[in-house]
């Protein structure tokens, strides 16, 4: 459709070197053909053209001082993607790899995993190239307390409410949080994954990988499957991993493989999730020691090995591409039938051709991680109000929300000739809702 590629060609201009950012238009895109078909109001008022374009893009200096009084500067990131259904609302990631094509592309997917949630939320994403591994707590802090010294100027909790993601976790939260009620004075819900003793909601530590097999269990129950003593993989060890390895195991499903950036474990026996919570969330070792304290099992120097296992369902979970065309293909070979994605964008485009082509029932990272940003909706809800819900009570919620965005995401695929394609159907569930907002906004 002439549409689509022109504004695919256009995006692949303005946007040079920025590779992962361009996969996640490409991918979203071409899927929204028939939609455009079906909606010429859409062409006519440039929804594609202003939906690939962030509203806003912040970058800045993040000066700090490590332990040995040595002044450091990274670089910071903030795109506020798309507002039509609500504030902007995204994690903040601290890793290398960070520059503004990663903060684009995991922005421009929250846009639709933000809406297919249900909740009044936009899309938006921020972060920055520092590592926080192997730093003391206190140059955690005083480089939190620098971002947030920027980033203050541009959040709020009816504009913008960042979270955590890869590198921010509750202690990094904290900080921030505490720097930026330093600066205004004011004690909103500016972010989430707050502690508890400050604005924090039950079960947003455990709610994306909560929400991740929610979502798969509710996608293999249609195919007739159960999770119940399916042999599981689930790439890396953090807060994502952890948590859907903990809810899978509550469904009697056996994880026999976890890993982290320098390799991974393979226990026949099943993950002992209370090892790695302690390695990983309370001394921050790398996964290798594992084999310390369960010598039956085995370690493996590189992570990608982890798809060679035979197993019955695949997790990734711990970064973008980690899944090429390669593993795909030797996870079909050796008997995998579901793959869920819970990390952002884990599997490359050849990867999903391959499980389609396999019939390998495929959960996309936009519907099947969204379990994360809902429940740090349900806590921008809870500060609104000043309550505070039992665990019950947000995990029922989020149990509904996952089973509820399994069902749009079915319907839209079908609506659109799709049949059961969850990837496509995300994408159309997800875009529907924005879109309309936007057009009934007018070219804003």
């Amino acid at each position: 459709m002439a549409i689509v590629s022109d504004v695919l060609m256009n995006v692949k201009k303005r946007n040079l070197n920025e590779p992962e950012f361009l996969q996640a238009v490409q991918e979203v895109l071409e899927s929204l053909e028939p939609v455009i078909e079906m909606h010429p109001e859409y062409k006519d008022a440039g929804i594609l053209e202003r939906m690939v374009e962030p509203e806003r893009q912040v970058i800045f200096r993040v000066p700090w001082v490590d332990d040995k009084g040595i002044v450091r500067v990274n670089r910071g990131f903030r795109v506020q993607f798309n507002s039509a259904i609500g504030p902007y609302k995204g994690g903040i990631r601290f890793h290398p790899s960070v520059y503004i094509g990663i903060i684009k592309f995991l922005g421009f997917e929250q846009i639709f995993k933000n809406s297919l949630t249900g909740l009044p939320i936009g899309g938006g994403k921020g972060g920055s190239d520092f590592d926080p591994k192997g730093k003391s707590d206190g140059e955690v802090m005083r480089f939190c307390q620098s971002f947030m010294t920027e980033l203050y100027k541009y959040v709020g909790a009816d504009v913008d409410v960042p979270a955590g993601d890869i590198g921010v976790g509750a202690r990094e939260v904290g900080y921030m949080y505490g720097q930026f009620k330093r600066i205004t004075g004011s004690y909103e819900g500016v972010l989430t994954g707050k502690g508890l003793s400050f604005g924090g909601s039950l079960v947003r530590t455990e709610a994306t990988g909560y929400g991740l097999v929610y979502f798969v269990n509710e996608m293999i129950k249609a195919k007739g499957y159960e999770l119940k003593d399916k042999k599981v993989v689930v790439s890396g060890s953090g807060n994502v991993a952890i948590y859907a390895v903990q809810k899978l195991q509550e469904f009697n499903a056996k994880v026999i493989a976890m890993s982290d950036s320098n390799g991974y474990i393979y226990d026949e026996k099943g993950i002992n999730i209370a090892t790695i919570k302690k390695l990983k969330e309370v001394e921050r070792k790398r996964i290798s020691e594992y084999v310390k304290e369960h010598p039956h099992a085995e370690y493996h120097e590189g992570h990608r090995g982890i798809w060679n296992i035979k197993c019955d369902i695949a997790l990734p979970s711990a970064t973008q591409n980690e899944i090429d065309e390669n593993s795909a293909r030797q996870l079909a070979l050796n008997g995998c039938f579901a793959v869920g994605e819970g990390s952002n964008m884990p599997s490359t485009p050849e990867a999903i051709k391959v499980f389609q082509t396999n019939n390998i029932l495929f959960a996309p990272a936009k519907a099947a991680n969204a379990g994360g940003v809902a429940t740090s909706a349900l806590e921008m809800s809870q500060n609104s109000m000043r309550m505070s819900w039992t665990f019950e009570e947000v995990d029922f919620k989020l149990q509904e929300i996952m089973k509820n965005i399994y069902k749009n995401c079915i319907k839209a695929a079908n609506d659109y000739g799709f049949g059961d394609n969850l990837a496509v159907g995300a994408n159309i569930a997800g875009f529907l809702k924005v879109a309309d907002a936007m057009y009934k906004q007018g070219v804003v």
